[in-house]
């Protein structure tokens, strides 16, 4: 049982993990709203955001010209990079923790190939199911997603029937590569949807509005809640499956609904935003660096830094070489990259020293 001071202490510091990841978010939600071509005032920005939120707050003084580019473009952009930002973050923090392996994301172990070869498809041949409707994007996706990861692991199983974590992995560098080479060639065969394909593959979070917010949210709630609510089963996984089963923990079972759940925020994030790397990778790095490996914890605290993260990556792709837009994607490289394997290095001098 834990003495009361410890117990203190360690509310004490999860109260302040809390408070600064919530504090980051914010902050980067008000600049990426408020910096850009056009600049708005963050006292207006604040101002507007307020009003959105309680609509008692009055807007005399406010530009209409500042209130619409806050309402209609900015707002709905970095709720929208905020959402993938968080939903790639959580979905790698719990792909690492399950499989004990700082290699292991969404990326890495082909999930987000088989999304985007499902979202790629559904622009392709201009899909639209009956009953969904505008969901069909993400939920072929997620489908898509789902059969990757299965196929993954099965695949794995075949080749070493322990499915080593490494085997996996490898395993899905293979699907991964493989499902590229499939979107390359139907971007071959594709003639006016090109762009639109090609433009959606570099990643972006322009001009997606409030339809795509709809699109991906009843996911991400979902997703998250699953992965949330077996944070202390990963919390035992991630000392070994053999041990996790001692504790009482159902094995087979929760690692089936994590990877659906991690497959299903992959999903969902691809389908309204292309591919973007490197967050799933690094932001659970930083956060368990930062906070800690309870995964109660850091899951939540995933969502906070990758949602801000991903804010301020939109921000600087649309204002480094304003007017001029990067792709995303381009930027989270390069940040993530080196970061990564700052980290890398730093995790091998620990375990040499």
């Amino acid at each position: 049982m834990q003495k009361p001071y410890i117990r203190k202490y360690l509310i004490t510091n999860r109260l302040a993990a809390y408070t600064m990841g919530a504090s980051f978010l914010l902050l980067a939600i008000v600049l990426g709203i408020s910096l850009g071509t056009v600049k708005v005032p963050i006292l207006s920005t604040i101002q507007i955001l307020l009003a959105q939120l309680f609509p008692f707050v009055s807007l005399d003084g406010v530009d209409q010209m500042h209130v619409n580019i806050v309402s209609n473009i900015r707002l709905p952009r970095v709720i929208l990079a905020g959402l993938v930002g968080a939903a790639l973050a959580i979905a790698g923090a719990a792909f690492q923790g399950l499989l004990r392996n700082p290699l292991a994301d969404p990326y890495t172990l082909g999930v987000s190939s088989g999304a985007s070869v499902g979202a790629v498809v559904t622009l392709f041949f201009q899909l639209s199911l009956p009953v969904i409707g505008a969901f069909t994007l993400p939920v072929l996706s997620i489908l898509f997603s789902f059969i990757t990861i299965f196929l993954v692991l099965g695949f794995a199983q075949k080749i070493e029937r322990s499915m080593r974590v490494e085997t996996i992995i490898l395993t899905g560098i293979i699907f991964s590569s493989f499902l590229g080479a499939l979107i390359s060639l139907m971007i071959a065969l594709t003639g006016e949807e090109l762009r639109q394909i090609i433009g959606w593959l570099l990643g972006s979070v322009s001009m997606r509005g409030w339809v795509y917010i709809k699109i991906i949210l009843p996911f991400f709630l979902i997703g998250s809640a699953i992965l949330i609510f077996n944070g202390k089963e990963l919390n035992a996984m991630s000392f070994g499956e053999e041990r996790a089963h001692h504790l009482g923990v159902n094995v087979q079972r929760r690692k089936h609904i994590i990877l659906m759940a991690g497959s299903m925020l992959t999903g969902s994030a691809v389908a309204v935003s292309g591919t973007i790397g490197f967050v799933g990778l690094v932001i659970p790095h930083l956060a368990r660096m930062l906070w800690g490996p309870d995964h109660k914890h850091l899951l939540p605290l995933s969502i906070l830094t990758g949602s801000a993260f991903l804010i301020l990556a939109d921000l600087v792709s649309r204002t480094i070489i304003a007017p001029i837009e990067l792709p995303i994607g381009v930027i989270t490289a390069l940040v993530g990259a080196p970061v990564f394997a700052v980290i890398l290095l730093k995790t091998r001098a620990e375990r040499s020293g």
